[in-house]
């Protein structure tokens, strides 16, 4: 340990899996407390609370599209650990995978809903908290896709979300930027990355597709959210980081 994070805290939605997870081991480990958020895997999120320690974790169910949910995380953050440093906004869904002619509406706004939404009330919740709480300072951290910098041809709700997210990004960047308030936001677009959502009977034609021949590892996500929460990147607002093994290169 460093402790690049030490004195952080941090609320990692869809914490309890995968990219995730892969987040929040690396924060602790880096000295953050972590409130990590999912709303289906309530036994992922006792078992990660577990491993790190309730004086340095907090679990809270939450749907990432409804506000109340927000502000029942953040109330639960506040009591517990004082204020909000970092806000990963993490969770998100695979889409419909299929052709937009056949999608349904339902499909299109459920994947709007938890990637896009969920992106933008969290955004709102964390700096309405970090203004309270943090004296205006902080760091957002955005986990949009390589989708959302090229589209992919069975998922245009999914890459329609993500470059949405990215835009997001950027433009409540500008805007806290301009209004003098200390708080970065920037977008992580992961690659490939080795979790349960990867189908298992495409993992050989995927990988054929990744130049350095192999898929990414959730802590390799976790690294660059780390750089991003610490203030090693008090420079870096408003900005892209793809980390796909060379897909984009």
């Amino acid at each position: 340990m460093s402790d690049r994070l030490k004195g952080k805290v941090a609320i990692i939605t869809g914490g309890v899996a995968g990219i995730g997870l892969g987040v929040a081991e690396c924060y602790v480990r880096e000295g953050a407390k972590v409130v990590i958020t999912a709303n289906h895997n309530v036994d992922g999120g006792k078992k990660a609370v577990e491993k790190f320690g309730d004086d340095k974790a907090l679990f809270v169910q939450q749907d990432v599209g409804v506000e109340a949910d927000w502000n029942k995380v953040i109330k639960e953050t506040i009591a517990k650990f004082g204020k909000l440093d970092v806000l990963v906004n993490n969770a998100g869904i695979g889409g419909g995978g299929e052709p937009i002619e056949s999608m349904s509406l339902d499909s299109w706004n459920k994947t709007m809903n938890i990637n896009l939404t969920g992106n933008f009330l969290g955004v709102k919740a964390a700096i309405n908290a970090m203004k309270e709480t943090n004296d205006g300072n902080g760091s957002i951290i955005n986990v949009s896709s390589v989708a959302g910098l090229v589209g992919l041809p069975m998922a245009p709700d999914y890459s329609a979300s993500k470059g949405g997210t990215r835009m997001f990004t950027h433009a409540v960047a500008l805007s806290l930027a301009q209004r003098k308030i200390n708080i970065r936001v920037n977008s992580v677009h992961p690659g490939w990355i080795d979790t349960a959502i990867v189908p298992e009977a495409a993992r050989d034609a995927i990988i054929s597709t990744i130049p350095v021949g192999h898929m990414g590892e959730p802590a390799d996500i976790g690294e660059i959210c780390v750089y991003l929460g610490s203030d090693e990147s008090k420079y870096a607002n408003g900005a892209e980081f793809t980390v796909d093994g060379g897909v984009r290169a």
